[in-house]
């Protein structure tokens, strides 16, 4: 697994391997990117679920100001760690080792908003609807911002309280949806 644009292009992303992830395969990573470039430049990212953190160091690579990684597993923690570390992008990442119910409570206790939330939970849990309901009730995406979702099944919504779908792509069995705040 590779950063495959930006600055650290080409640099080889650990946590391939890891257990209970899936990585987000490249060709995917790619078409979200080039989806979302115009929102990239100076945001402040959320990488829920980041596994190896490779959406967040995509983020960072095209020159996202700051994001934070979010996962439970410890494993996942030492590796986005080794992974910011080796790219020397530590000043740009703020990693939480907490579960993404916590850590979103974290983020509302803390007045902390997003201008990009990359959504990656395991394909099982299909708990991205009730995800998307908190961070619209709580204001955790800022006015512009944008989510994207990754899952295995058409089971989101259009609209979720204040955010409405305005895009979506299939990639074989993964379809990506993206959301915004409905003005």
């Amino acid at each position: 697994m590779r950063v495959i644009s930006g600055n650290l292009k080409g640099r080889i992303i650990k946590g391939f391997t890891l257990d209970s992830t899936r990585p987000t395969m490249d060709r995917v990573k790619e078409s979200i990117f080039s989806s979302i470039q115009a929102y990239i430049p100076d945001s402040i990212c959320l990488d829920l679920f980041a596994g190896s953190g490779s959406l967040g160091i995509e983020a960072i690579s095209n020159g996202s100001k700051n994001c934070y990684f979010v996962d439970n597993n410890i494993e996942a923690i030492k590796t986005i760690n080794e992974n910011i570390t080796n790219f020397k992008i530590n000043n740009k990442c703020t990693i939480l080792k907490k579960d993404y119910k916590e850590a979103l409570k974290y983020f509302k206790d803390n007045n902390l908003s997003f201008d990009i939330i990359f959504l990656d939970p395991p394909y099982a849990m299909h708990i991205i609807n009730d995800i998307l309901l908190y961070i619209s009730q709580n204001n955790l995406l800022n006015k512009n911002g944008i989510i994207v979702c990754e899952v295995d099944q058409n089971y989101l919504d259009e609209k979720i309280d204040h955010l409405i779908q305005f895009k979506n792509k299939k990639y074989g069995s993964t379809l990506v949806y993206y959301y915004k705040i409905d003005k």
